[in-house]
């Protein structure tokens, strides 16, 4: 959860309006802490049958859609959502597998700092997080960050760098921590840190 609230924080970009769909273990203090206005968001639990209906609604209401784990998404559907995406420059957050995520996103490793001795204050949690999907992406990338740091912020932890290794498949599920198997954004940042606006460069990617 953690770093979805992260990457949704990332993708507002400052802008007030969120959605959260299939996610009632997400709680208002973790994500006002992560950087999301609260004024401006919203939240359906349970979206029932009509999941498909009540994405496409959203997306096309807000610029950041987080979703929870749904009902197997038929390449139809995922096709449709993707096409509203595209439309309305949205941003999709899955914590789950979607068909036509181009990136997969996971936390590998993760471990508090502060405790030494058995005593001490926990100053910031140190993660390790893989990409890797399609494409251009198609080599897995790894970096650390901290998630979060002694401020309460996230990240990237300086002198650590970012490695490439063989690419991974796309085809296995994702074992993540932090809750999440795997989430899927469309018009956010590159994979490679690099900026691009959401209309001009529509794509999904996959966390956990």
């Amino acid at each position: 959860m953690p770093l979805l609230l992260a990457l949704a924080a990332e993708a507002s970009g400052g802008s007030v309006g969120w959605a959260a769909v299939g996610l009632p273990q997400m709680g208002a203090l973790a994500a006002q802490s992560a950087g999301l206005e609260l004024a401006g968001g919203m939240r359906i639990d349970d979206p029932g049958r009509q999941w498909a209906q009540v994405l496409a609604t959203v997306a096309e209401a807000v610029p950041v859609v987080l979703v929870g784990r749904l009902a197997p998404v038929p390449d139809r559907i995922a096709r449709r959502l993707a096409a509203v995406l595209r439309r309305s420059g949205s941003v999709l957050l899955a914590a789950d597998s979607w068909q036509g995520a181009e990136v997969r996103m996971r936390v590998v490793s993760a471990a508090w700092e502060g405790i030494g001795g058995g005593h001490g204050l926990l100053r910031g949690r140190r993660v390790r997080v893989a990409a890797a999907g399609r494409g251009a992406a198609a080599v897995a990338r790894y970096a650390e960050m901290w998630l979060p740091g002694a401020d309460g912020l996230v990240a990237a932890v300086p002198g650590a760098g970012r490695h490439v290794v063989p690419a991974l498949s796309t085809d296995e599920p994702v074992a993540a921590l932090d809750g999440a198997t795997e989430l899927h954004v469309s018009n956010a940042a590159a994979a490679d840190g690099s900026e691009r606006t959401r209309r001009e460069s529509p794509f999904l990617r996959v966390v956990g």
